[in-house]
């Protein structure tokens, strides 16, 4: 399932994209700082172990992470994964396109307004991540913290009803 996004975004599966791109995105030390569920190292059998998780994902809840691209480019990962009954978003992109999140976050949230399984998004963020504006324009207000996983997060929830 590809979806279209004005003219230069297109939201495609994981698994239509070459999984070098995905390793050699997951290998960037500049990742590590806000992903404490990342290992320390990432190979090659971890993106075809992910990529067959997040697949998971879509034939269980018919909806996943994609793959972002830009201009036809990978820029980045994310999506929708159900966490303990709530749709949460997550939103990966490689450092040299991180300028590019509000509006592919935007184009992923008009997607969730229209999806009537969908009536909340939420938000987990490690509490290294201190720029917060963007969540707030996008109107999502604070839930308090969270333990994931054995981390503490930061949770937010949007309404998409």
């Amino acid at each position: 399932m590809t979806a279209t996004i004005p003219e230069t975004f297109t939201f495609s599966r994981l698994s239509q994209v070459d999984p070098d791109l995905i390793t050699a995105h997951m290998r960037d030390p500049r990742l590590a700082v806000h992903m404490p569920l990342m290992p320390a190292s990432w190979s090659d059998a971890q993106t075809a172990g992910f990529i067959q998780a997040k697949e998971a994902c879509w034939d269980r809840d018919g909806l996943g992470h994609w793959a972002f691209l830009h201009q036809g480019r990978y820029v980045g990962w994310g999506g929708f994964q159900r966490e303990e009954g709530e749709w949460d978003f997550g939103l990966v992109l490689c450092p040299e396109h991180f300028g590019l999140g509000l509006p592919i976050a935007r184009k992923a949230l008009d997607f969730a307004h229209t999806d009537p399984r969908i009536p909340f998004v939420t938000f987990l963020l490690p509490p290294s991540r201190r720029h917060l504006g963007a969540l707030r324009r996008l109107g999502a207000r604070p839930m308090g913290e969270v333990d994931h996983a054995g981390h503490r997060f930061l949770k937010f929830r949007l309404d998409t009803a």
